[in-house]
């Protein structure tokens, strides 16, 4: 079963996997294709993380191909000409943004280390589709025509793409993306090192550091440098479950878990999807999660993460007293978990638009990877037919805060924190039973979390855990969906003292539940995935 955020895309995955492919080489296919098809979530020139469970090994790997600062980069990055912080939107669009792609390495060391056909098969689908043209969809039209990126206009490449003749593109109509497709297929026959090195590296350097108005400043050696890195999956107990995610610089893996567990404390199986009491306490464990992840997340080869001591049971066990069904947490506080050294809180804004892709493959092998070039459309910065991410913005802007660092500033070579939060669940007897993660920005944690709520707490099925009406709380307002059931819970949720704001929650929710030996897929009706299995 394959499930992601474009037919097209799921399509090619599942043909590898009819071909006899496993899950890694139907992850490349689709990855590949939803590059083409939704060139503003996810693709070459950005990152993601990626889970991998081997079901005969009975083992799970995890795999880092999140980006990395150019080695030039420092705190003064994103600093303006009077040393003050940048505001955000003067940092996103241009070469000063980008991050060295780390994508295709890391779905070349997994393809390596499992994939079972060859490397230059799962180029073929994508390279193919953009040689040929693909219908454009009409999320894809909506976004361009809105200018949703305010630098889609701003550099030649991008504009002539998505605005042929002067004019946005439109659903229905046949994109062709030859650039792309020769892109694809030199990286087929030569594998990531055409990336890496020689003269698309090259492309991109130019590209990022002659971006006008807001260049970069990469080097060829930041882009041939980049290796993608194996990490320790974050596992914690809920119930008589085990959930794994991402351990840093993601912070999804341990954010989930830590949510989970303070949640496991209260009988929410006892509670109503969608109700008051279950949303007042969900957002709590929440507003705690985050407060220490805004202090203690960052990318592991630079800073002492505490991962363990913000796992703790007995530091939880404290957390968890601090909220409850008769109280509201204003705006929580980081904790102190043992082994943790005193960092400031810092703070990034994530935009929602990446991709996830699910899949289990006829040998019950599985991955769930998460991938993105941040914001929409990244940078702006198309090189070669593919779109350059905006990644780095996802540093704090400051170094210090009330005298002490912040654990996610900026250095050459370190990796943004991310939200991004890949997961499986597995039941008491080790067996695979839950494939889950979205694109979302900081919200990925939240609806992840709670769809992992709505299947072991309530029973629900994956697509109708999906289906539900989002909510969520990053350590300030509680969000409730906007023309949705959870809109209703805004009055009771004031009364017990939350802030509430109405607003889109535009999820992208795709997951796969394992129940013996029959696949039971859900794709996010906000965006345009489907299901295919069997």
């Amino acid at each position: 079963m394959v499930v992601a955020a474009n037919p097209l895309a799921v399509q090619a995955g599942y043909a590898v996997l009819k071909e006899g492919g496993n899950a890694v080489d139907a992850a490349i296919a689709a990855q590949l294709v939803l590059n083409l098809v939704e060139p503003q979530s996810s693709g070459i020139g950005g990152g993601g993380f990626l889970l991998y469970w081997d079901n005969k090994a009975k083992r799970l790997t995890s795999y880092d191909g999140r980006e990395t600062a150019p080695a030039a980069a420092d705190g003064s990055l994103f600093r303006g000409a009077d040393g003050s912080p940048m505001e955000w939107k003067e940092a996103l669009v241009g070469g000063r943004s980008v991050g060295v792609p780390g994508l295709l390495k890391m779905l070349e060391l997994a393809h390596r280390e499992h994939g079972k056909l060859l490397w230059g098969r799962l180029f073929s689908d994508a390279a193919d589709l953009a040689e040929k043209g693909f219908v454009v969809s009409p999320r894809l039209s909506s976004l361009v025509e809105s200018r949703f990126n305010p630098g889609l206009g701003y550099y030649d490449a991008t504009w002539s793409y998505f605005f042929p003749e002067g004019k946005p593109i439109v659903a229905g109509n046949v994109l062709k993306n030859r650039p792309f497709a020769e892109t694809l297929r030199r990286i087929a026959i030569l594998g990531a090192d055409a990336f890496y090195k020689g003269d698309i590296a090259l492309d991109v350097v130019r590209t990022v550091n002659g971006a006008l108005g807001n260049p970069g400043h990469m080097a060829p050696s930041d882009i041939s440098g980049y290796h993608a890195q194996k990490r320790d999956p974050v596992c914690v107990p809920y119930r008589k479950y085990k959930v794994c995610g991402m351990g840093p610089p993601s912070s999804g893996g341990v954010a989930v878990g830590q949510a989970l567990s303070i949640l496991a404390h209260f009988d929410l199986v006892s509670t109503k999807p969608l109700s008051a009491e279950a949303v007042h306490l969900v957002t709590q464990a929440e507003q705690l999660a985050f407060a220490d992840r805004n202090s203690y997340l960052a990318d592991p080869d630079f800073v002492a993460v505490p991962v363990k001591g913000l796992l703790d049971e007995n530091y939880l066990n404290g957390r968890a007293l601090l909220m409850g069904a008769d109280r509201r947490i204003e705006e929580a506080t980081a904790g102190f978990p043992p082994h943790s050294a005193a960092f400031a809180p810092g703070t990034s804004p994530e935009l929602p638009s990446t991709s996830h892709i699910s899949i289990v493959d006829a040998d019950g092998n599985a991955i769930s990877m998460t991938s993105s070039i941040e914001m929409a459309f990244g940078s702006a910065l198309m090189v070669r037919g593919f779109l350059l991410n905006n990644q780095l913005t996802d540093f704090s802007f400051t170094e210090l805060a009330d005298g002490r660092p912040v654990a996610n500033r900026v250095a050459g070579g370190k990796r943004p924190r991310s939200s991004m939060s890949p997961t499986m669940v597995f039941d008491g007897e080790g067996n695979l039973k839950l494939v889950i993660g979205s694109p979302g920005g900081s919200h990925i944690i939240n609806y992840v979390i709670e769809t992992i709520i709505a299947v072991l707490d309530w029973g629900m099925g994956i697509q109708e855990a999906i289906s539900l009406p989002r909510y969520g709380n990053c350590n300030g307002v509680t969000y409730l969906e906007k023309d949705t059931e959870a809109e209703r819970l805004a009055s009771l949720l004031e009364k017990l003292g939350h802030k509430v704001a109405v607003t889109d929650l535009n999820s992208g929710l795709h997951g796969i539940m394992v129940t013996g030996r029959e696949l039971k897929g859900g794709a996010d009706p906000r965006r345009e995935g489907m299901v295919l299995g069997e």
